[in-house]
């Protein structure tokens, strides 16, 4: 059983995803929150497996919300879904580490679809905004001077092998395991077990954090 809490300042958005959730035989919603207070407040009371995260609340947001959420260190996966199909959101909210983005008009199915996807440690990310997310993500980044010495190497990859750095590397590019395993000549269940031991190596809660981890040290650069 998935447990799940919903954070959103709008009542009948709460009752929808409750009747939603609650239709499903592995779901189970263990809690409302109308702020990112009381959300921070229920996570640790309850202990959710997932929690659906609103971006606009009042008083303390979901951005600094999920933030705070996953400093504690807490196994509870936060599912960023908002009306503010924009770019900027999905980035802060992905780096304060949500695992996942939806917009509110995505399909029922789609919702719960992400949902069992972050429960199981995967992410989800809306289609429409993966290829915008990661070309705004790289113009965030601090470009290095044209003649600045090479950066010593992030201590996160030391202990990757080189077939984990490569597929790291196609991983921050966008490639899915499907196109992993083709390209490289791997069974996909092969891909899946050098993904896990790519996070478990470098920290990475999930495959978004190990995109942002890509960029940060420059396995992936911009075109």
């Amino acid at each position: 059983m998935t447990t799940v809490l919903i954070a959103d300042d709008q009542p009948m958005q709460r009752l929808g995803f409750s009747m939603l959730l609650e239709s499903q035989d592995d779901m189970t919603v263990v809690g409302e929150a109308s702020n990112g207070t009381e959300a921070i407040r229920l996570v640790d009371r309850h202990h959710p497996d997932v929690v659906l995260m609103d971006i606009r609340m009042p008083g303390l947001d979901g951005i600094e919300a999920t933030r705070r959420i996953v400093t504690t260190g807490a196994r509870t996966r936060i599912l960023i879904v908002t009306t503010f199909d924009l770019d900027e959101y999905a980035y802060e909210g992905l780096r304060a580490g949500a695992s996942g983005f939806l917009v509110k008009d995505a399909q029922p199915e789609e919702l719960l679809a992400g949902i069992r996807a972050v429960a199981s440690g995967d992410a989800v990310v809306a289609p429409s905004l993966t290829r915008r997310l990661l070309d705004a993500y790289i113009h965030h980044l601090p470009q290095p001077a044209a003649e600045a010495a090479p950066p010593e190497e992030d201590p996160r990859l030391s202990s990757l092998t080189e077939r984990e750095r490569e597929i790291l590397t196609v991983v921050g590019q966008g490639w899915t395991n499907t196109e992993i395993a083709e390209r490289l000549h791997l069974a996909e269940s092969t891909v899946k077990t050098h993904i896990g031991r790519i996070l478990a190596k470098t920290g990475a809660r999930d495959r978004v954090q190990a995109v942002i981890l890509a960029y940060d040290t420059q396995l992936v650069t911009p075109a």
